[in-house]
Formats: C-alpha cells, sequence, structure tokens
C-alpha cells in the first residue's frame, strides 16, 4: 500500500506537473483544484500528507489548514505559494503548516522537502477497507449500505458522506462546520437545518445497536459514540 497524498493546487498545468512528480516517486495522489474539493477528499479518505497552494478560490490553503486542525493534529501540511513575506511565512505555520515551499521551485527539492515530512511523522501505510465496523452494524463505504445481521439499508449520498466522517472520529467531537463544509461546501442555517434532517435520519438506521449514539454536543459539534470501540 502506497503512501497517499493530497494535492491542492489550483492551476492545472502545475498541479499535473507535481502530481506526476509525486506519482513518480511512488505516491498515490488525489489532486483538487480548490479548497473546498480539497477539504471533501480530506474527509473522505485518509492521507499521509497534505501539499497545499496558498492562494486557491473558495478557499485558500491557510484556512484548509486551519479546518483540517480542528479535527486532525498530525497530518503533515507543506504550503506552496508565489509570496515571500515574512509574515505570510508565518500565518502559514500558525494555521498549521509544517513546511513552506516558494514558488518557483525545483521538483527536486519538491521531493526531498517531502521526504523529509514524512519521515519525521514515521509514516507506516494502512490499506483503508470500504467496510467500516459501527457496533452491530456494517458499513459499506463503496456500496452506501448499512447492513445488520442480513437487513441492508441503502443510504443517500450525503447520508454515507456524513457517517464515513463521523466514523474517521469516532468517539470525537466533529465541528459541525467540518461536516457543512465537506458535504455541502458550504455552512450557513439553510445547510444546518438540512444537516440535522440527514442526522436524525441516521439516528434511526442505527437504533437497533444501543451501544451506538449520535451525540449533539452543543455549541461544539457531533459525535458518533461507540462503546468499546
Amino acid at each position: 500500500m502506497s503512501v497517499r497524498i493530497l494535492l491542492a493546487e489550483d492551476d492545472v498545468n502545475l498541479g499535473f506537473v507535481i502530481s506526476d512528480q509525486l506519482k513518480s516517486d511512488g505516491y498515490d495522489v488525489t489532486l483538487s483544484t480548490n479548497g473546498v474539493e480539497a477539504l471533501v477528499n480530506f474527509h473522505e479518505h485518509k492521507y499521509h500528507l497534505c501539499v497545499f497552494d496558498v492562494m486557491m478560490p473558495l478557499k485558500d490553503g491557510f484556512t484548509l489548514a486551519k479546518d483540517i486542525r480542528k479535527t486532525d493534529q498530525k497530518t503533515p501540511i507543506l504550503f506552496l505559494t508565489a509570496k515571500t513575506m515574512t509574515d505570510d511565512r508565518i500565518e502559514g505555520f500558525k494555521s498549521g503548516g509544517d513546511d513552506y515551499l516558494t514558488k518557483p521551485f525545483s521538483m527536486e527539492e519538491f521531493s526531498f522537502r517531502v521526504k523529509a515530512l514524512l519521515k519525521r511523522v514515521e509514516i507506516i501505510p494502512v490499506k483503508e477497507s470500504p467496510v467500516i465496523s459501527i457496533g452491530s452494524y456494517l458499513f459499506d463505504t463503496s456500496e452506501f449500505c448499512l447492513i445488520l445481521d442480513e437487513q441492508i439499508k441503502k443510504l443517500t449520498k450525503k447520508e454515507a458522506q456524513i457517517l464515513k466522517i463521523l466514523c474517521k472520529y469516532v468517539n470525537e467531537v466533529t465541528p459541525r462546520e467540518i461536516i457543512l463544509n465537506s458535504v455541502w461546501g458550504q455552512d450557513d442555517y439553510f445547510t444546518g437545518r438540512s444537516m440535522d434532517v440527514f442526522i436524525t435520519k441516521l439516528r434511526k438506521y442505527l437504533k437497533e445497536d444501543a451501544d451506538v449514539q449520535i451525540e449533539n454536543i452543543h455549541g461544539i459539534g457531533l459525535k458518533l459514540s461507540i462503546k468499546n470501540a
């Protein structure tokens, strides 16, 4: 199983060049062209390293990093930017970045930076199974369904996306805005109300196992609680 890297770069040509370099170095790469798409991808899968352009549409690299650090403090983040100001570098580290590379840069230096960050956190790739255990249930993330004994409940795409995020941070609080931005691409009153409807449905689907609860942590977010998980 190769190391998985999430790349967010709005310059299509540069994105493909960087992606090709990473793939030639043996990494599995997911390329996003804006910050919102990158956040969705981050919460859909597990990544060992993130490479983010700073200036991106919809959500800039610094804001993207701050959103990720709300639930993940360990995954290394490497910023790519055309800016050279010291204040920008400081802002990058404050937002949760681990390293900073100024454009233009050589692919050789880029490859060494990536290797150094991965070595620092001692990455050990683990294959991600499409089937997740949730108490007495099995959640097939590829088929969007919940299985209990021989009963199969088909989920909508958004139901499956929400549940997968909650599973990723099981027994931990996931901020509401993280789920909203990851699934809907925005965080406002109307999407918040829509999410509440989906959460109610998910609670109904999981009601057969008393050890599984989706808790509402007032003013903060949601937590998928599973006893003995």
